[in-house]
């Protein structure tokens, strides 16, 4: 089975022709140029694949594209605000290596335990929140300054320092 990753979400329709402008985090301009197919989640875990017929930049967090059977502003419409989704593979592609979303399937190390893999990620202006999967209970973990450790790109790993009781609450 693919995994997905989620880049972002279709913020809303451009054009007469059904563009769409796809907000994304994938850290660095791009046009998406060889990406085939992205997906939008119908159902948890059921993933619809869309074709795209052509892609153009529109600034460093979003991109023009245009999607294989969208060809009206209206049918756009109803793809926003959905999430959209790429395979890991292409994820590995798109995402710069310094993005935040760049963490994602990296498994979070507090002081030498492995909590889980970091199945999101969620920027905010002055931290980044990691979300992983804490005794069957989505916890959401706070990546900033003073409990980052380091990030072992080699072992996919990023090692944090959390404040005494922040698991407590999620266990």
């Amino acid at each position: 089975m693919n995994q997905y990753f989620k880049i972002g979400k279709f913020a809303a329709s451009f054009g007469l022709k059904g563009e769409l402008v796809l907000q994304h985090s994938l850290g660095k301009k791009t046009s998406l140029k060889g990406l085939e197919t992205i997906f939008t989640e119908e159902g948890k875990d059921n993933f619809m694949p869309w074709f795209i017929t052509g892609t153009s930049i529109k600034n460093d967090a979003e991109t023009f594209i245009k999607l294989d059977g969208i060809d009206t502003k209206e049918t756009a419409r109803k793809l926003t605000p959905k999430e959209a989704w790429i395979t890991e593979a292409d994820f590995k592609k798109f995402a710069a290596k310094s993005s935040a979303i760049a963490l994602l399937g990296f498994s979070l190390i507090n002081e030498g335990v492995d909590l889980g893999e970091i199945l999101e990620v969620i920027e905010q202006p002055h931290q980044v929140l990691c979300a992983i999967l804490l005794d069957g209970k989505e916890a959401l973990i706070p990546i900033h300054e003073e409990s980052l450790e380091k990030i072992d790109q080699k072992k996919r790993q990023v090692h944090v320092v959390l404040p005494d009781g922040l698991l407590d609450i999620y266990r």
